[in-house]
């Protein structure tokens, strides 16, 4: 598909059909991520977007570009899950009915969401590959009009009207980094910033487990995975679409990837630090600049926090590993004779250091155990590193056997 559908006054348009609609997100400096990056952060918050998500803006503007025969027809779409619920908005805010095919996967909460806002949900296959293959046969039964979250210009115009609002609002950024699934995002920001000010560097970012994108670069063609495992779940996609690919070639910079380890780790870090809620693929513009997988050292940086619909199994997981990281969070097992008494004694020192204790489990099966003994281990919330190494010296001067736990 050739990029040349896609004009700058697509997006100019967009905007005026967004009025009313999407809101125009805030940008914040972070002095926490300024000083880890060694640049100036400013957060482009579209995680406070309606639905959750940036992905409104592109499904809107489709949506009120469609004729009456095809709003008759009904839409559907294919999601992980933002994409699915700004579908589900705009069509119901514009009178329409929607189908959406979602992986099995998906997590519950965007799912339910996806149905609040009036869509019907149908769940299909283990990605959004498979659950788009899936959407496509109940096209050709039904007849009803398609919405593509990445590959279509309507969609990529919507999405670019981001990079209108970051340049009114940071008149002086120096670069922008952008979440990749599908490359609906950057190739729209990438657009509407690059014709504006093509000094600007655009950065765009894979999760690692799903770095089709940058494959894709890497072979200056479009590169199908065989299959995607990240937490990052709003940009599993295994094949860029073929109109994104070819603007973000002529206008990104760059394309890089950050590890599953470390977008958590970013997440963790935007909530303690920034009381920020985003998902694991809204966070991945943050890892790049945290993680330097590009120089941005002195520039000001504006890194997209693309969406906040957070599953909230993996929010508990982010949060447990990164207080443990941080030191705030720590086990340790203490094998104690299985009797009365023997519990309150650890009790008591515990109480006398001030340590909060998160939970308590026994242990009588182990195999390294000895009869007549238990294991407990206790997780326990720490004021910071140095408490663990007090309280393991306490509990071994009273004689308890006991390690901590990896």
């Amino acid at each position: 598909m050739d990029s040349s559908v896609l004009k700058f006054s697509d997006i100019v348009a967009a905007r005026n059909t967004l009025k009313g609609v999407a809101k125009q997100t805030s940008i914040i400096h972070s002095k926490s991520f300024s000083q880890m990056s060694d640049a100036n952060i400013f957060l482009k918050l579209e995680n406070m977007q309606t639905t959750g998500a940036f992905k409104v803006r592109g499904a809107y503007n489709k949506l009120a570009n469609l004729s009456e025969e095809e709003r008759a027809k009904g839409v559907v779409a294919a999601s992980a899950g933002n994409h699915a619920q700004g579908v589900a908005f705009s069509a119901t805010k514009l009178g329409m009915q929607s189908t959406i095919f979602m992986p099995i996967f998906t997590p519950p909460l965007k799912v339910l969401a996806t149905k609040g806002y009036g869509a019907n949900v149908v769940l299909a296959g283990d990605s959004f590959d498979d659950a788009a293959i899936a959407s496509q046969e109940y096209i050709k039964e039904h007849n009803a009009t398609y919405i593509h979250p990445f590959n279509d210009p309507l969609i990529i115009a919507g999405q670019g009207t981001i990079g209108l609002e970051i340049l009114e609002q940071q008149s002086d950024v120096d670069a922008v980094i952008v979440p990749i699934g599908g490359g609906g995002l950057v190739a729209g920001i990438a657009m509407a910033i690059k014709e504006m000010n093509p000094k600007i560097k655009v950065i765009g970012v894979n999760a690692a487990g799903a770095a089709s994108m940058v494959a894709s670069r890497n072979a200056n063609e479009i590169v199908s995975l065989p299959s995607v495992s990240t937490i990052a779940d709003g940009i599993a996609v295994k094949t860029p679409g073929s109109l994104t690919f070819d603007i973000i070639q002529k206008y990104v910079d760059d394309v890089v990837s950050v590890t599953d380890t470390e977008i958590a780790h970013t997440a963790y870090l935007l909530l303690q630090r920034a009381k920020i809620l985003a998902e694991p693929a809204g966070v991945t513009s943050v890892a790049a600049a945290l993680y330097n997988k590009v120089n941005l050292k002195g520039m000001n940086v504006v890194p997209v926090v693309s969406g906040g619909n957070i599953n909230m199994q993996i929010l508990e997981q982010i949060i447990e590993k990164g207080m443990v990281e941080e030191g705030l969070r720590a086990t340790v097992r203490v094998i104690v004779p299985d009797q009365s008494g023997e519990l309150k004694k650890i009790l008591a020192i515990f109480e006398g250091l001030k340590v909060n204790i998160y939970d308590i489990n026994h242990e009588r099966s182990s195999n390294n155990v000895e009869v007549g003994k238990t294991m407990l281990t206790i997780r326990m919330n720490l004021q910071d590193k140095n408490q663990l190494n007090t309280i393991v010296n306490m509990l071994r001067d009273h004689g308890l056997n006991c390690e901590v736990a990896s």
